[in-house]
């Protein structure tokens, strides 16, 4: 109960949704699967460092997409590599989420004008967040992955998404022909 000054009684009870609190959780522990290439790769791996510190945010390196909640791609993706990408995204758990760092992720970067260079990785999965500049520095990074997870948080309807799907009807086990 509130009380005339505006400040909470003690009534013994905390009303909440449980997506809520889910997505609390969900933001505060964002594991991230690294997909660097160039030289982005190297303020990618600054960020992880002390100055930055992304643990202190609940934010941990992964190296199997299945315990990934996020793909941070980050250099130059030639069209070889695209499909390895795609891969990747595919296997991780929904919900996921895409960070595309740096020019040659963005758009091709300097490199835009070779036969094998992707232009964009929004071209072969969904971006969620662009971090600009060539390589962007690791405050930049920061700062989309705290726009991640303020995403992260005001999400909703993603766990009755989960819950409401259900495996196919009518699967039939396959049987060997008989000789």
């Amino acid at each position: 109960m509130i009380s005339a000054q505006g400040s909470v009684q003690d009534s013994g009870f905390l009303v909440t949704r449980v997506e809520d609190v889910l997505n609390w959780a969900r933001k505060n522990s964002a594991w991230y699967l690294l997909f660097g290439t160039a030289c982005c790769a190297i303020e990618l791996m600054q960020t992880g460092g002390p100055r930055t510190d992304l643990e202190r945010f609940g934010m941990a390196p992964r190296a199997s997409p299945r315990q990934a909640d996020l793909i941070i791609v980050a250099g130059t993706v030639t069209y070889k590599m695209a499909t390895r990408i795609k891969m990747l995204y595919d296997q991780m758990p929904e919900p996921k989420y895409v960070i595309s760092m740096g020019s040659c992720s963005n758009c091709g970067g300097l490199f835009q004008l070779a036969y094998s260079v992707l232009k964009g990785i929004d071209q072969v999965i969904p971006v969620d967040i662009y971090v600009p500049g060539c390589p962007p520095r690791p405050e930049a990074l920061l700062e989309g992955l705290l726009a991640i997870q303020k995403r992260m948080q005001q999400e909703h309807g993603w766990l009755r998404r989960l819950w409401n799907r259900r495996p196919p009807a009518n699967i039939e086990p396959k049987t060997s022909p008989k000789p």
